[in-house]
């Protein structure tokens, strides 16, 4: 049950009247933003990775390291969890971005 603010109104109907407030071209343009943070994000993570696979390469280290990925993994349900995201689809993108990255590593060597 929402709890009451110092108005008197529920908790659960201010986030409501926050979408109210705002037409669905903003909310859209909104998504649209987030998006391209999140492609921005990709790109950095991915940039990172290639990174790792030079280093890797140097060091004459295997492109995969198991314990590593189940460090990523392990730490994205955390942070779906703390985000309350379902957890599972968090982990199913996580798999994606480490085999994008596993191929990207593999195509540059």
């Amino acid at each position: 049950m929402a709890n009451d603010d110092t108005n008197g109104r529920r908790t659960g109907d201010r986030m409501s009247d926050a979408a109210e407030e705002m037409s669905l071209d903003e909310l859209r343009e909104e998504i649209e933003e987030i998006d391209r943070e999140l492609v921005e994000l990709i790109a950095r993570r991915t940039y990172v990775a290639g990174t790792v696979a030079q280093v890797k390469e140097e060091r004459d280290l295997p492109t995969t390291d198991e314990s590593q990925e189940t460090r990523v993994m392990e730490r994205a349900g955390e942070n779906a969890e703390n985000f309350d995201v379902d957890a599972n689809l968090v982990k199913a993108i996580f798999r994606l971005l480490i085999e994008l990255n596993k191929v990207e590593q593999r195509e540059s060597r």
